[in-house]
């Protein structure tokens, strides 16, 4: 019996701090949802109205988790705010072609592989996104810097304090958070409102 007592002392322990570490990462994703300068993503979601009426391309990319935030946008883009309208978004995710990056990887280095894609497609006007929660991402911040250099608009989207990436962008949307789940939990809503602004207002 006391064994058992002893077990359900522990699992009774192990669901309060569990309850307590979610309402603080709760509380913290809340924070830093609040801190998104609306006057920023506002901007941004003008920008890609501009894009697809001038018919640019829109290119974006990240690593690991922000690799498939850039994936996920894309398909909010090209199906939820395109389908059956008159003007639709050419957008695409650097971060989804395997067989390029990892042939650049391997044959090259890991930090070309968005830079080298955006010189086959990219042109001057186009729209270039660039994701990092640190900031630092050496193939990111090289694809904004070179995206910059031949006169596309470039728009980067950091987290903690920006690191090399937001100085780069002609637009930084920052997330002031040191938790990579959080900055990248906001990244994700960031570019949910850009999506579902031009989904749900047909804007």
């Amino acid at each position: 019996m006391g064994s058992v007592g002893a077990s359900e002392e522990t699992r009774s322990w192990t669901m309060m701090n569990s309850i307590a570490y979610l309402e603080a990462y709760r509380a913290d994703l809340a924070d830093a949802v609040d801190k998104v300068d609306l006057r920023l993503v506002d901007r941004a979601i003008e920008w890609f109205r501009e894009a697809r009426e001038a018919e640019r391309d829109i290119f974006i990319f990240g690593n690991g988790g922000s690799a498939t935030t850039a994936s996920h946008f894309v398909c909010d883009m090209v199906k939820g705010a395109s389908l059956n309208r008159p003007m639709r978004f050419r957008i695409h995710s650097l971060s989804d072609s395997l067989p390029t990056i990892t042939a650049y990887s391997n044959d090259i280095d890991y930090e070309v592989i968005f830079v080298e894609q955006l010189k086959n497609f990219a042109k001057e006007g186009d729209l270039v996104v660039g994701i990092s929660g640190s900031g630092n991402s050496a193939n990111v911040v090289k694809a904004l810097e070179y995206a910059g250099s031949i006169g596309c608009r470039t728009i980067a989207l950091t987290g903690r304090d920006g690191g090399k990436l937001g100085p780069l962008g002609d637009l930084e949307i920052n997330v002031p958070n040191s938790n990579m789940g959080r900055i990248e939990n906001v990244h994700m809503a960031i570019l949910h409102m850009i999506s579902y602004y031009f989904i749900e207002t047909k804007g």
